[in-house]
């Protein structure tokens, strides 16, 4: 008897210690950490959105001595979302918890764009020149999310929700963009008219993208303007508006397959620069401004990574990896988020030092651009294949690492 009950207790305790083996791999699964990382960024803004509550609820932490940033920090927060989870809505896993996080998100999005462009709505959000500038960059993120995410969110909008959508991004055609990266708000914008077959102006697309060929400084950099930058705009907005734009353009033969990939080819080489900056630890210069868009700053590296165009000699599963660290590292910290689940403002936890003046609650939300990969189904090499060390892993641990070299074009 007392054999057998010490089996059964050794079984007990086997199967326990296997159950929680089970969890504990589940819990660390790269793919499954992005999913719930990227719902714990979305559900606030979306849920209260759908609710017609994002203006009631949602903090508009902003600089010292800075005000009426009220103006446009919820079309900052839906469009710079959406941005970022567009190709994980599109296309994510569809069963498991993965697949009840994206059917909760989606449904929540399509609900909370139909508010924000009904006129009616109390979270109607504002996409003209009464206030500022500003709703021209943020109409231009949403924008791009339609464009990556063309069945889904553009798809799963009614004709009258559409039509209201439509109206809203021509109001921004009031407003004139900065001469700078702001230039390409207008042309994404456009480049969308061109997709869903509505009147476009071409002259917006292509006088911006003829001035950013002129401020091309070369080895996959352009300038912010005609002046070079130590930032990471490349990142937030340049490359990847460059990339969506041409991608629209050719497929409706408004450029060259050829010019499009030269133009890929930049980005492919800024991806691997972007990838050599992520230390062993997870951490990464804090150079430039608008450090407060936090995981932003990796969205080319991201995009490349979606489009399977990464450089030759970075492997998927290392970006994945590096980037698993830079999350780990920066989005747990303490005083990322408040108690309500919004995000605060700062580079590493909660720092109001790192906000310039345009920076608000709204515009932390760019940080979702990291998430790009997750549009890549689980059976893909970016995230079924087995770790790998990062660049700098692979340097500071003594081990062979490529060498780096620059582009000619």
């Amino acid at each position: 008897m007392r054999v057998i009950t010490v089996f059964v207790l050794y079984l007990f305790f086997t199967c326990k210690v296997e159950a929680k083996e089970k969890v504990k791999n589940e819990e660390v699964s790269d793919r499954q950490y992005w999913c719930d990382m990227a719902y714990r960024i979305a559900y606030p803004v979306l849920n209260a959105l759908s609710k017609n509550e994002l203006k009631k609820l949602m903090p508009v932490e902003q600089p010292q001595n800075v005000s009426g940033r009220e103006h446009f920090a919820h079309l900052e927060a839906l469009g710079r979302l959406l941005c970022g989870i567009a190709p994980w809505l599109e296309s994510g896993e569809p069963s498991g918890k993965e697949g009840e996080q994206r059917a909760e998100l989606t449904a929540l999005a399509i609900k909370g764009i139909r508010n924000a462009v009904d006129p009616a709505s109390p979270d109607y959000m504002n996409f003209s020149n009464k206030h500022g500038s500003q709703p021209l960059v943020d109409a231009a993120f949403l924008a791009q999310a339609f464009l990556r995410s063309p069945d889904v969110l553009w798809g799963g909008l009614d004709s009258e929700t559409r039509k209201m959508t439509v109206k809203s991004l021509r109001q921004t055609r009031e407003i004139t963009p900065y001469f700078n990266n702001w230039l390409l708000f207008s042309a994404i914008i456009e480049a969308f008219f061109l997709e869903i077959g509505e009147d476009f102006d071409g002259m917006r697309i292509d006088y911006a993208m003829r001035q950013h060929e002129q401020w091309y400084k070369g080895d996959g950099i352009y300038g912010d303007g005609a002046d070079f930058h130590w930032d990471y705009y490349n990142s937030f907005v340049i490359q990847p508006m460059i990339t969506d734009i041409s991608r629209i353009m050719v497929k409706h033969k408004k450029m060259k397959e050829e010019q499009a990939e030269k133009l890929m080819k930049r980005s492919v080489r800024y991806a691997a620069i972007l990838e050599r900056l992520i230390s062993p630890e997870g951490t990464y210069p804090a150079i430039g401004r608008s450090l407060a868009y936090r995981t932003g700053i990796f969205q080319t590296l991201a995009q490349m990574s979606l489009m399977n165009r990464l450089p030759q000699e970075v492997k998927p599963a290392q970006v994945r990896c590096a980037l698993t660290a830079v999350m780990k590292k920066q989005m747990t910290v303490s005083g990322t988020f408040d108690d309500s689940g919004w995000l605060r403002t700062g580079f590493y936890g909660s720092q109001p030092c790192a906000a310039e003046a345009y920076i608000c609650t709204g515009s932390l939300y760019l940080c979702s651009t990291v998430f790009l990969p997750l549009g890549l189904p689980a059976s893909d090499v970016f995230w079924s294949s087995p770790a790998e060390l990062w660049t700098q892993k692979k340097v500071w641990s003594g081990g062979e690492f490529p060498i780096d070299h620059s582009i000619q074009f």
